[in-house]
């Protein structure tokens, strides 16, 4: 029995040194802009700009395949921010900031059939099968995905009202043109 114990030991200490290696060794380095796009961008991999994630995203910004307003929750400050990082001529004019709004779930209405949480990108909706569902309002990223989804109609988006719990400062949106000048 010991000597399965040290020989298992000793196999896995062997194999972690030779991963080790590896991973420092054979490290395959990426493109350090994609990177600092990647940083810049929310992080919620939401899919609203039509890639799976926010690193795709970045990188389809470097290669030139994508507008830098494709990012409906970073809105006009991250646009900007983008395009003077790229170097970008950049009209926001036609690109207006969304009110923050959040999925709500009528409870009368709700039947706990999952589909809404199973297209959520995010996975702010929380329940269980046959049971009533809910919404992390901290996670919502206001995608209307699951709307659609839902059969009943019990969910909906509803804007979140000003409170002093809820108030923000607003966004500056020349806050990096005015740093750098």
């Amino acid at each position: 029995m010991l000597e399965a114990v040290v020989s298992l030991t000793a196999l896995g200490v062997g194999l972690g040194a030779v991963l080790g290696l590896a991973a420092r060794y054979l490290k395959v380095e990426g493109n350090p802009l994609v990177e600092e796009i990647e940083q810049m961008m929310p992080g919620t991999q939401c899919g609203q700009c039509g890639y799976p994630g926010c690193a795709p995203a970045a990188e389809g910004l470097v290669k030139g395949e994508a507008e830098v307003t494709l990012c409906p929750p970073g809105g006009k400050s991250l646009a900007a921010a983008l395009a003077d990082k790229l170097g970008v001529e950049l009209d926001l004019s036609k690109m207006e900031d969304k009110e923050k709004a959040l999925a709500f779930v009528n409870e009368d209405l709700c039947i706990g059939c999952t589909r809404c949480f199973q297209v959520c990108p995010t996975d702010s909706l929380l329940g269980a099968p046959q049971q009533i569902h809910t919404v992390i309002s901290d996670i919502c990223t206001s995608c209307e995905d699951c709307i659609e989804m839902c059969p009943t109609g019990a969910l909906s988006m509803v804007t979140i009202e000003k409170t002093v719990q809820t108030w923000h400062w607003p966004k500056p949106e020349n806050l990096f043109q005015e740093v750098n000048q």
